[in-house]
């Protein structure tokens, strides 16, 4: 099947992309490389977001930045101030909800396929941290902080009119969501912790803050994939499919740039940056949790260290999941993983570690940096 789609097309010319049918007549052949224009990559982020439309309510809340929190403002202009923030809704709204956070560039969008996955089974909330996605951008740098994030789920709950909630949380969501179970233990139920525990070293944040405290502009398709498909080495199962659904909501068109820049605010990841200097230390906030939690480690992470898996799993109730060939952090999009997620949700979990299970991996073409090879005459059926 692939050479008969090949035949005759240089490998500059186009590449095939499958659209999951796995038959001949569900490829599309689109141009490649420096080619592929932004309709054509429109097209096919439109497709991969088609099985979600309808599913969810994009929503939206005032969360209220306290005083409290202003102290390096200049004195004249603190007040309570409203930030407009934007999260997906899922599933029965009276159901158990489960609140996901993720890492310190990414929408709410990157939870589609597990929310999707939960929400029959539960009321899933998907946040857009401040100044990232949907939502609306502090008024300063320094208010980029893990206190603002804590208050911002505080108020969220409270909006949601919900005591507690189980909170899925990758990178900073996890290290949010172990600072607000150890300050607000009432309202936190269970905690899933996505590659993140309560140290990281130094080294490892200064070279995350390296690679996004910068300002992209991606004029043409291809430097999108380059870049994205060079940081997603080592997501492990995750399909070019679900790369793409991610790069399109995770970055917008900017006619003032001419290209597509990352959907956030600049300002919030040079204040990662600047925090990045020095290890991730919450072994306080850790101390005192007393709830359910599941740890799942890319087994080739260098943000959660398996020393620190051990540390973890030394207190009562916590799970460990190991997902092979897969760094920081695991996408959760993949259905065995969903599967673990959501039975541990229910309490139906396994009550030991264990190793997650990948499907085979899938061929890459638009994120793999290079255009897939032309079948030669020799190599035909």
């Amino acid at each position: 099947m692939t050479s008969a789609i090949h035949e005759g097309f240089a490998p500059d010319d186009l590449a095939v992309i499958p659209d999951g049918s796995g038959n001949e007549g569900g490829f599309s052949l689109l141009s490649w490389g420096d080619a592929m224009t932004w309709e054509e990559y429109d097209l096919l982020a439109g497709r991969t977001a088609a099985p979600f439309e309808g599913r969810f309510d994009q929503c939206f809340y005032n969360y209220i930045h306290p005083k409290r929190l202003q102290g390096h403002w200049p004195a004249h202009q603190v007040k309570d101030t409203p930030i407009r923030l934007a999260f997906t809704d899922w599933g029965d709204p009276d159901g158990p909800l489960v609140i996901c956070v993720g890492g310190i560039a990414n929408t709410a969008r990157r939870w589609d396929y597990l929310a999707l996955g939960l929400c029959e089974d539960f009321h899933v909330v998907c946040l857009d941290w401040p100044g990232r996605g949907m939502s609306g951008w502090m008024p300063t740098q320094g208010d980029y902080t893990i206190e603002t994030n804590v208050e911002a789920m505080i108020q969220l709950l409270d909006y949601l009119d919900c005591p507690r909630a189980s909170i899925i949380g990758s990178s900073l969501g996890g290290s949010v969501s172990m600072a607000l179970a150890a300050r607000r233990p009432d309202l936190v139920e269970r905690l899933v912790l996505n590659d993140i525990g309560p140290y990281m070293p130094a080294e490892r944040r200064r070279r995350r803050a390296e690679a996004v405290a910068r300002h992209y502009v991606f004029r043409r398709p291809a430097d999108l994939f380059r870049r994205l498909g060079a940081s997603a080495k080592n997501e492990g199962p995750v399909t070019e499919d679900e790369l793409l659904h991610n790069t399109f909501f995770q970055t917008k068109w900017s006619d003032g740039h001419g290209g597509r820049i990352y959907r956030h605010d600049p300002r919030a990841l040079q204040a990662y940056a600047e925090e990045a200097q020095v290890s991730l230390d919450q072994r306080e906030d850790w101390a005192r949790l007393e709830l359910p939690v599941l740890v799942l480690r890319g087994m080739v992470s260098d943000a959660l260290l398996p020393e620190t898996v051990e540390e973890m799993t030394a207190k009562p109730d916590v799970t460990a999941v190991f997902v092979p060939n897969t760094g920081h952090t695991p996408a959760l999009s993949d259905v065995n993983q969903i599967h673990f997620v959501r039975e541990w949700l229910l309490g139906r979990g396994p009550d030991h570690h264990f190793t997650c299970l990948n499907p085979p991996a899938t061929p890459r073409h638009l994120f793999a940096g290079a255009p897939v090879p032309a079948v030669q005459p020799t190599q035909r059926a």
